[in-house]
C-alpha cells in the first residue's frame, strides 16, 4: 500500500501587510456587558494583571507564523480587542505548545507527530473607572 501524509493545523490569517499571524480565536465571554468598538491604537498591551477595576471581555489567541515583529503581533491583539470594546489586553500566556499534528503512514500503521508552535493568549479587558 502507498503511504499518505496529512497535516492537521489551524488556518492562518494574513493581514494587509502580508504577514501571517495565525489569529486562531477571538472569543467574547458570555454574560459580559457589550461595548462599542474602540480604536485599536488606543489599546494598551500589559504583561501583568491590571490593578485598576476592570471587566474581562474575552480571550484572544494568536499563533505567529514565520518571524513577525512584536509590533505586528501586538497590532493583531489590539485589532481583535478593539472589536470587543476593550481598553487593554493582558497577556496571560506566551509559550510553545502543540498547535496541530502530522499523520503519516498506511491505514493500519499510522503515526502521529505533533506540530509545535508559539501561542500567545491575551485577555481583552475594559477598565470600569477612568
Amino acid at each position: 500500500m502507498g503511504r499518505c501524509c496529512r497535516r492537521v493545523r489551524a488556518r492562518a490569517d494574513t493581514d494587509a501587510f502580508g504577514l501571517q499571524h495565525g489569529l486562531r480565536a477571538s472569543t467574547q465571554y458570555l454574560g459580559v456587558p457589550s461595548y462599542s468598538p474602540t480604536d485599536p491604537l488606543s489599546i494598551q498591551i500589559v504583561r501583568q494583571p491590571p490593578t485598576a477595576p476592570n471587566v474581562r471581555l474575552g480571550e484572544i489567541t494568536v499563533e505567529p507564523q514565520g518571524n513577525p515583529t512584536q509590533e505586528a503581533i501586538e497590532a493583531k491583539l489590539q485589532q481583535s480587542a478593539g472589536k470587543m470594546g476593550a481598553n487593554a489586553v493582558a497577556i496571560v500566556a506566551d509559550r510553545t505548545m502543540v498547535t496541530g499534528a502530522k499523520v503519516m503512514g498506511p491505514w493500519g500503521g499510522r503515526s502521529v507527530t505533533p506540530d509545535m508552535g508559539r501561542v500567545i493568549i491575551g485577555v481583552a479587558i475594559r477598565y470600569t473607572e477612568q
